[in-house]
């Protein structure tokens, strides 16, 4: 599991640098999205990667490995939302945004750690379509979480959910990287 951890956090460091530089321009904009918009944000990445592994034909210039990348940040972003409640205006800075981000990826990458070991890793024989509909299946369910203002009765919350979606998108990154290095 040492070379998935190595892996993990060669994605979540791309994925870390992006959100950094997106604060550097934007601030903490995003901080006025109430989650059910972070959740649909993240379902029209999920559908787009589906519509890019259906389709010969792309019209936008942007593959999965950007799509990917921001389930991972708007994903951070909810669990964020989900500790701070959504603000009226921005009111984070790049640093306070950053520690969040670390503290929700460590909590995160612990999660896949200990799932990795009772799993044995079965995710590295999964095809990335499927890691993609896991991801819409759990973005399914968290809308239908939300439309039942929260409240479950057996099920996992909200931020199980991001945290699977997350650490799926992780593992649909580690995959493209490798197929990339096999070229």
């Amino acid at each position: 599991m040492q070379n998935t951890s190595e892996q993990y956090d060669a994605v979540i460091t791309e994925c870390r640098n992006l959100f950094i530089n997106k604060m550097s321009d934007y601030g903490s904009a995003w901080r006025i999205l109430r989650l059910p918009s972070l959740t649909d944000q993240i379902f029209i990445k999920a559908q787009r990667i589906r519509q890019l592994q259906e389709n010969n034909v792309r019209k936008v210039d942007e593959g999965e490995r950007s799509e990917f990348i921001g389930i991972i940040n708007y994903s951070i972003m909810a669990l964020v939302q989900l500790e701070l409640g959504f603000a009226e205006q921005p009111d984070l800075t790049t640093e306070e945004a950053t520690a969040l981000y670390d503290k929700y990826v460590k909590v995160t990458k612990e999660l896949m750690e200990n799932k990795n070991h009772d799993y044995g890793e079965a995710w590295r024989d999964m095809r990335v379509s499927s890691l993609t509909d896991l991801i819409l299946q759990k973005l399914l369910r968290v809308k239908q979480i939300e439309d039942n203002k929260g409240k479950t009765i057996v099920s996992e919350g909200i931020d199980a959910n991001y945290q699977d979606m997350i650490n799926y998108s992780v593992f649909a990154m580690i995959h493209l990287n490798e197929a990339q290095k096999s070229l």
